[in-house]
C-alpha cells in the first residue's frame, strides 16, 4: 500500500494543549502522526512543498476523548426520568429493583447485534462532536455471559467506525437481586473478568463503591486480580455519599476515580500522590438533581488533573454530547473554559492510560477536531450548538 504523502495544515489557530503557538499556525502530518507544530512562518523548507490545506483561520484542537461511557446497554429509563422529577431519588429507584438492574434486565433480553444497534448512533452522535477515542464499560450483564457479549459489542464499535475504544469491565456494578454481594463478588465477577481479560477484551477494570453497590474491601478484591492480570484500574467513587473509594482508588493507583462529588481534601491529597485523574461527570449531576460538588478547589490546589466525560448511560446521565458536557462543567463545578478543554483531551487521554493523544505534539496521533470557531472558550460556551467543521482521526479526514 502507498504510504500518503505528508500533509499540513497550514493557516489555523492552535490550541495545542502543549506548547503554545501565537499567530497562524500549521501542523505537518506524516504517516498518521504530527511531525512538526508551529508559526507557519516557521515552517522548515523542507516541507515547503507538502501538500497544503488551508484551515482558513479555524481552530484546530486535539480530538475529543470520553473517558467514561456506558455506551453498550439494551432498553431506556425514561420512566425513572418521570419518577424522579415526581420526587424519587436515584438512591430509592435503585433499591426498588430500578435503576441499573431494570437496565440489567433489558440489556440481558437483548441480543449481540441489537445491542451493537442501538449503540451505534450514541457513538455516532459523539464522533460528530470531535471525539476520536472513548471508554466504554460492561456492568449491565451481572452475568457471565452478558458481560462478555457487552465487551465484544465494543470492541465491534471500532471495526464500523473511525474510533478508538477503551473498554473497561464493571462487573462489579451492582448486585443482583437475591444474590449475596461477596457471593457474586467471588462466584460471578472475578470469573468474569478472568474470562474476559482471557478473551482479550478488555483493557482496564472498574467498579462501583458505593452504599447501593459494594464496599471498598468487596471493590479490593476485584481490583487484586486486576492486577494481578496486569490490568489498570479506575473506579466510581464517591458518587452519592462518602465510601472511601477515593482513597482506595489512590491505594491502588488507580488511572482515575470517577464523580468524586463526595470527595474530600484528604481525597484530593490522596489522588495527586498517586498520580490518579479525576473525572469529573457533570450530566449525572445534573440529571439527578445532586447539590453536593466534587472538591474543585481542593483538587486545583493539589494538583490532581480534571477529566471530562459525558457518562453517557441510561439512567443517570443520558448525555451524548461532550460539548455540553463542557459548559456543564464550567456553569455547575466553575471549571474554566480551559480547564474544560483539557478535561476532555489531555486528562481525559491520562484517564485512560493514553500517552499517544489529548495534545498536538511531534510524535503523537494526528487525531484532530476542526473547528468554526475563533477562540476555545466557544467550545465550552455554547449551548446546545455544534460547530464542528472536521474531524481528523489518524491523520485521515472523516
Amino acid at each position: 500500500m502507498q504510504r500518503p504523502l505528508p500533509l499540513v495544515l497550514s493557516n489555523a489557530r492552535l490550541a495545542t494543549m502543549a506548547d503554545p503557538v501565537s499567530g497562524p499556525g500549521a501542523i505537518l502530518i506524516e504517516d498518521g502522526l504530527v511531525t512538526w507544530v508551529g508559526a507557519q512562518a516557521d515552517l522548515p523548507t523542507a516541507h515547503a512543498r507538502a501538500k497544503q490545506r488551508d484551515m482558513q483561520g479555524r481552530l484546530i484542537t486535539p480530538a475529543f476523548v470520553d473517558c467514561h461511557t456506558h455506551l453498550v446497554h439494551g432498553g431506556h429509563r425514561a420512566r425513572e426520568f418521570e419518577m424522579r422529577l415526581e420526587g424519587a431519588s436515584y438512591e430509592e429507584l435503585a433499591r426498588a429493583g430500578g435503576g441499573i438492574m431494570s437496565t440489567v434486565t433489558a440489556t440481558r433480553a437483548a441480543s449481540e447485534d441489537q445491542l451493537l444497534t442501538t449503540a451505534l448512533p450514541r457513538l455516532d452522535a459523539l464522533l460528530a462532536e470531535g471525539v476520536s477515542c472513548m471508554e466504554v464499560k460492561s456492568g449491565y450483564g451481572l452475568d457471565h455471559d452478558t458481560e462478555l457479549t457487552m465487551l465484544r459489542v465494543a470492541r465491534r464499535l471500532a471495526s464500523l467506525r473511525p474510533v478508538r475504544i477503551r473498554t473497561s469491565f464493571l462487573g462489579a456494578h451492582a448486585v443482583p437481586k437475591g444474590v449475596n454481594a461477596d457471593s457474586y463478588i467471588d462466584e460471578i465477577c472475578i470469573p468474569a473478568l478472568r474470562a474476559a481479560h482471557a478473551q482479550g477484551l478488555v483493557d482496564a477494570v472498574d467498579g462501583f463503591c458505593e452504599n447501593i453497590a459494594f464496599t471498598p474491601a468487596q471493590i479490593a478484591r476485584v481490583l487484586d486480580v486486576a492486577q494481578s492480570l496486569g490490568l489498570p484500574v479506575k473506579l466510581h467513587a464517591e458518587q452519592l455519599s462518602h465510601m472511601g473509594g477515593t482513597a482506595l482508588a489512590a491505594q491502588f493507583g488507580a488511572l482515575s476515580a470517577d464523580h468524586v462529588e463526595y470527595a474530600t481534601e484528604a481525597d484530593a491529597r490522596a489522588l495527586a500522590a498517586a498520580g490518579t485523574v479525576a473525572v469529573l461527570l457533570p450530566g449525572a449531576f445534573y440529571a439527578i438533581r445532586e447539590t453536593q460538588m466534587p472538591p474543585i478547589k481542593a483538587f486545583r490546589a493539589h494538583g490532581v488533573p480534571m477529566a471530562l466525560a459525558t457518562d453517557c448511560n441510561p439512567g443517570s446521565s443520558p448525555l451524548t454530547s461532550l460539548l455540553l458536557a463542557m459548559n456543564m462543567a464550567c456553569t455547575l463545578f466553575r471549571l474554566t473554559p480551559d480547564e474544560a478543554l483539557r478535561g476532555v483531551t489531555t486528562h481525559a487521554a491520562r484517564a485512560l492510560g493514553l500517552r499517544d493523544t489529548g495534545a498536538i505534539a511531534p510524535g503523537l496521533r494526528a487525531d484532530l477536531a476542526v473547528w468554526n470557531v475563533e477562540t476555545p472558550a466557544e467550545l465550552a460556551y455554547r449551548i446546545g450548538f455544534n460547530p464542528l467543521y472536521q474531524r481528523i482521526f489518524g491523520g485521515q479526514p472523516c
